[in-house]
């Protein structure tokens, strides 16, 4: 699945992806982004990534920036 970094807060180390295909906004966690180094998204950038179930609803996995 694609989508838009909505928001990213690196300090508290989430923030949420809006879904190309218009569905809610999806919870991400920095240890869901697959980059080397320091974990951080930037707001309105390109990324793909799964979907997966928590507790607490659905979120974003495996996090990939696009180029």
């Amino acid at each position: 699945m694609k989508g838009t970094v909505k928001w990213f807060n690196d300090q508290k180390g989430f923030g949420f992806i809006t879904p190309e295909d218009g569905g809610k906004d999806l919870f991400v966690h920095h240890s869901s982004i697959q980059a080397q180094g320091f974990k951080s998204l930037a707001e309105n950038q390109k990324v793909e990534f799964d979907v997966e179930q928590s507790e607490k609803g659905p979120r974003a996995a495996n996090v990939r920036a696009l180029a």
